[in-house]
């Protein structure tokens, strides 16, 4: 089955977010979509000790090229991370401005449940500013108490395969548990088990327009 949208942008607040939909843009792009990428801080502050405070943004143009993502459609902000909450209105009228460049049909978010304040103003505010598209939350799920999934991405052995080489270019992440193959393999079987399929993304249904 298609999934029909013609182009379609993907926020993310940091740099390897797209972690919660990467299976779903490869997806995407096998079936002719144009996928945009956006996230909005390098975290710089949060860099592990021994590397470039810059080299969040190595890491994600990398991740980018093994899912599929032009360059040109890497879209990378360095808003400082953990403090978007002060810079609210300025990431709304940065989104407004994605809005009236990319006019996508479909915006992939953070979930509305997700907990980290800087998750939280991404989804939010993208909420608000792409109200005339179809809206969907991928789940980060070191981040979630609950995830309203109504919307199942199912997968192949090919998307995960690429998932897992995605995240592998972040090296200075390879720390944390949700980088490693039995994760990333794991939670898209959870996923597939409860649609019906090997392997799955799911996704909240923010905003769905037909």
């Amino acid at each position: 089955m298609r999934l029909g949208f013609r182009r379609v942008l993907v926020l993310g607040a940091h740099t390897d977010d797209e972690f919660g939909c990467s299976g779903t843009i490869v997806r995407l792009l096998e079936q002719g979509s144009e996928v945009f990428y956006a996230p909005f801080s390098i975290c710089e502050e949060s860099v592990p000790p021994g590397y470039p405070r810059d080299i969040l943004g190595t890491e994600v143009r990398e991740a980018a090229k093994v899912l599929g993502i032009s360059s040109d459609h890497l879209l990378v902000y360095n808003y400082r991370v953990r403090h978007f909450p002060t810079f609210r209105q300025d990431i709304l009228e940065e989104l407004v401005r994605l809005r009236q460049r990319i006019q996508p049909d479909l915006v992939i978010l953070p979930s509305l449940d997700d907990m980290h304040q800087d998750h939280e103003v991404i989804a939010r505010e993208g909420l608000r500013a792409f109200k005339f598209s179809s809206v969907l939350g991928y789940e980060l799920p070191m981040n979630t108490i609950t995830f309203q999934h109504a919307c199942f991405v199912s997968l192949s052995e090919s998307h995960i395969q690429q998932k897992i080489q995605a995240l592998s270019r972040y090296k200075t992440q390879q720390f944390r548990p949700y980088v490693t193959q039995e994760f990333v393999r794991g939670l898209a079987k959870v996923r597939g088990v409860q649609a019906g399929v090997e392997f799955a993304e799911a996704f909240e249904v923010l905003r769905f327009i037909l």
